[in-house]
């Protein structure tokens, strides 16, 4: 160290012991920051990263490196995250697959589901699509439903992995249909897909696939939220077609590791929502078909509570297992 870089450090130093958290604020971000997308590139969550770290870059001065870490249902990402200092350079993009639904699938996540983090800010929900191949004989999820009780055993459907979102809204599907198909899950949602689209697979029920509905490659059939998807005006939901319950989506917030300092939150956070604010953050996550979810640091928190207790009760409904 020459003496340049001591005497800023001995700088900063005096500016903590005297300012404490406020100083904290006003000197982070001071270096790039990474943060982990515990899924592949390509698929929703990757979307929602890459949004939300071009955002942070805005309104920080700062880059935001996208790590892509996948795996065991976001879960090795996830475990390496939480082994990163909380001083606020690493973060997480936190889903509903990794963070409410695999503490009920997986023995062992390495990781606490609440003790291990700080949340820091809601992002988006998307709601589940059920998708089949733009050439596809299934007009409606009548039609699969029909099929499946045809030729028990036969029907496919993809998802991202065991836990994720659209393995649960197929379960849940399953279970709401009483019917037999079988589940193939892919290393993240974009493999499922290209084999939705190929006619592999006879369907889906997915939160990233907004883009490839705009191309034309794929169909929706039913959109499993309360009301029609702004995007897919045309697209009924189960609810209208006399398929009662099934309504599945996927969250995604912003996370950092437990013990990050209140004033490195704070300043996090209130990146987040100016960044809604302006307007770039929230056309990027809509574009992609998300509903858009701002707020503070401690309603997330809340909701992130909430979710893990729904999806106790969801995993048990679904029968939902590791394959």
């Amino acid at each position: 160290m020459n003496r340049t870089q001591f005497l800023r450090l001995c700088a900063l130093g005096a500016a903590l012991a005297v300012g404490g958290p406020a100083a904290l604020a006003q000197t982070y971000p001071s270096k790039p920051i990474r943060l982990v997308v515990p899924w592949p590139a390509g698929g929703g969550a990757d979307a929602v990263g890459r949004a939300v770290a071009e955002a942070l870059r805005v309104q920080l001065g700062q880059s935001v490196v996208v790590d892509n870490i996948a795996g065991a249902g976001g879960n090795i990402g996830t475990q390496q995250f939480i082994r990163q200092p909380a001083d606020g350079y690493t973060l997480l993009l936190a889903t509903s697959s990794t963070n409410s639904a695999n503490p009920y699938l997986y023995k062992r996540t390495g990781f606490d589901p609440v003790k291990d983090f700080t949340p820091v800010a809601s992002l988006a929900v998307i709601p589940s699509v059920m998708i089949v191949a733009a050439g596809a004989p299934y007009k409606s999820p009548a039609d699969i439903v029909q099929a499946a009780k045809a030729t028990p055993g036969k029907l496919s459907y993809g998802s991202g992995g065991v836990g994720n979102s659209a393995h649960l809204a197929g379960e849940l599907f399953k279970s709401i249909a009483g019917i037999d198909v079988i589940h193939v899950p892919y290393k993240g949602s974009s493999p499922a897909l290209t084999d939705v689209m190929g006619g592999q697979l006879d369907y889906m029920l997915d939160t990233g696939a907004y883009g490839q509905l705009k191309g034309g490659k794929v169909r929706a059939v039913a959109v499993a939220s309360a009301t029609r998807h702004p995007l897919l005006p045309g697209v009924p939901t189960f609810e209208e077609l006399g398929i009662k319950g099934m309504q599945m989506n996927a969250w995604y917030g912003l996370a950092a590791p437990a013990g990050t300092p209140a004033a490195i939150v704070e300043r996090l956070n209130g990146a987040v929502q100016a960044a809604f604010q302006a307007g770039d953050l929230g056309k990027r996550l809509t574009d992609v078909g998300a509903e858009l979810r701002p707020g503070t640091a401690a309603s997330f928190a809340a909701f992130w509570n909430a979710e893990l207790q729904r999806y106790a009760g969801l995993v048990k409904l679904t029968g939902a297992t590791l394959d």
